[in-house]
């Protein structure tokens, strides 16, 4: 059965197929939002898109071009017709598969935003409602968190930022030790924000 949520001054339809969009993310718009007034000019990258909420509530208050990022047919399928609705298909650019094969070598962006699945795979049942795919992060509920950050390392223009959303502030600081390890990162973690213990919000930058 399909749903529509009002959420970010959008109608954002979904159905059971893809993750039911939390209200509290709006934040992660909000706050890119602000963040992407010190980035340099260029295109902004949604990865993890899902039925596109937190991207096209971004999109809506930043007037960039968006790419949206998906693996998943049926969030594919609601972020496109999201955007139709949202009136903000001329500017945004949905695209279906592998987050490391979509995006060409030389494209690069001035911002990154990532809701990735993020939940260790023995908590995933906890979740029975939620698609499995958009919630299994692996082993240690960071194996799609780190595809982000690799992607975000090739295609952040520089002087680029990011907002990722972990699960809380432990998987932040992983983030963190995971950047650190890679001597040639060109990402270093600039600060967080907790959400009323619903999640995280990493903010990244280039360095």
């Amino acid at each position: 059965m399909t749903e529509t949520l009002a959420l970010g001054g959008l109608d954002i339809t979904f159905d059971a197929s893809v993750l039911r969009p939390r209200p509290w993310t709006m934040e992660q718009a909000a706050w890119a939002a602000r963040l992407v007034e010190d980035a340099p000019e260029g295109p902004v990258l949604e990865l993890c898109s899902g039925a596109g909420h937190i991207g096209l509530a971004f999109a809506r208050l930043v007037p960039r071009r968006l790419v949206m990022v998906d693996a998943d047919p049926s969030a594919y399928r609601f972020s496109r017709e999201n955007a139709h609705a949202a009136g903000l298909a001329d500017r945004v650019d949905v695209r279906l598969g592998d987050m490391r094969a979509v995006l060409t070598e030389g494209e690069r962006f001035a911002f990154v935003l990532a809701d990735p699945p993020y939940l260790p795979s023995s908590d995933t049942a906890m979740f029975p409602e939620d698609p499995l795919s958009a919630v299994d992060g692996g082993a240690d509920g960071l194996a799609v968190v780190r595809l982000c950050l690799d992607v975000m390392e090739r295609h952040l223009l520089p002087g680029g930022g990011a907002v990722l959303q972990v699960r809380d502030s432990e998987q932040a600081a992983a983030v963190d030790g995971y950047l650190e390890g890679h001597r040639r990162s060109r990402l270093s973690v600039a600060s967080l924000r907790e959400v009323d213990g619903r999640g995280a919000l990493v903010h990244l930058r280039t360095v």
